[in-house]
């Protein structure tokens, strides 16, 4: 029987199921780890999207038509900075800022990141552990034709326009899991990659060696969702950076990408066609409906893939 479950998530992408399962699941029963590879200083604060993304997602404070953020925000300290010639380009709300400043101050009193995470999360009322991969510096670094980009510079200034080169995760190698990671993928009955941007999402996670060993060491089921729906993304560049680095724009790509981590792939019922493909060289694959527009749709697909793990029969070699 499925015990306990555990997301590794990124961008809105992961944010979305984060929710689903966190609406269905026992909160006991769920772990969360979140991308840092976007982490940067900004204005002298210490940023982390995809993790604030999460936490304000699980917290209902999350501004549902950007898809990021807080809802009813205001930006009165950028127009400040506006004024004084400083580059406002990365869109901090006046309490998104709060939060900044918080985090910041913890960090350089020495507190672990892993612990302010936590704190901030449970202050703002999640119920989910939030955990972070590692508490070193990790950075998603983008090679275009303007050079190497910090990644949100180059998803947020740039709008994703120029070529991407190649990828790096600068602090990856050197980096060390988390206690907290290291014990929720140990422990967890199912794991699920979130259909968030393989690449610059998930990759990040992956590229610390102890967790791309935990992965494979595991002793659960492992899902990987599909972020791509008849070979597009809902909202983000995984399609271009995917054709950019050379592989495959659609859910095929996305299995071969995870080959050998994952036991089973869900793909969006447009491309059931894709299947046969997949199983004959990748790995299972459950054909769902994995459109999230609403909590409805969340919930729904987290419920199929609970269902259908209950049922799975998974062998591992010996």
């Amino acid at each position: 029987m499925v015990k306990s479950y555990l997301i590794i998530a990124g961008g809105v992408g992961g944010a979305k199921i984060a929710e689903g399962f966190a609406s269905y699941c026992n909160p006991k029963d769920l772990s969360i780890i979140g991308n840092v590879g976007d982490d940067w200083e900004f204005h002298g604060l210490w940023v982390s999207p995809d993790i604030d993304t999460l936490t304000y997602t699980l917290s209902g404070l999350i501004d549902r038509e950007r898809g990021w953020g807080v809802s009813n925000e205001t930006f009165r300290a950028l127009g400040v900075l506006e004024k004084f010639g400083r580059e406002t380009w990365m869109q901090l709300g006046d309490q998104d800022l709060g939060l900044h400043i918080y985090r910041t101050e913890r960090r350089r009193k020495g507190d672990r990141p892993s612990i302010i995470a936590k704190d901030i999360a449970r202050a703002l009322g999640v119920n989910v552990d939030i955990i972070l991969p590692t508490d070193q510096p990790l950075n998603t670094m983008v090679k275009t034709s303007l050079g190497w980009l910090p990644f949100q510079e180059y998803f947020v200034k740039e709008r994703c326009k120029p070529t991407v080169e190649e990828i790096s995760f600068e602090g990856a190698d050197s980096a060390t899991i988390t206690p907290e990671a290291m014990e929720a993928i140990r422990s967890a009955d199912v794991i699920c990659i979130a259909p968030s941007n393989p690449i610059v999402s998930i990759g990040p996670i992956f590229a610390i060696p102890e967790i791309l060993n935990a992965i494979k060491e595991r002793k659960g089921l492992c899902i990987a969702v599909s972020p791509l729906i008849g070979g597009k993304a809902i909202k983000g560049p995984a399609v271009e950076i995917l054709q950019a680095l050379g592989h495959m724009p659609d859910s095929r790509g996305i299995a071969k990408l995870y080959h050998g981590l994952i036991d089973v792939i869900v793909i969006d019922e447009k491309d059931k066609y894709l299947t046969s493909y997949i199983e004959d060289s990748y790995c299972d694959v459950w054909v769902e409906n994995t459109l999230m527009l609403n909590l409805e749709d969340k919930i729904n697909l987290t419920k199929k893939i609970i269902q259908r793990a209950e049922n799975y029969n998974l062998v591992r070699p010996k």
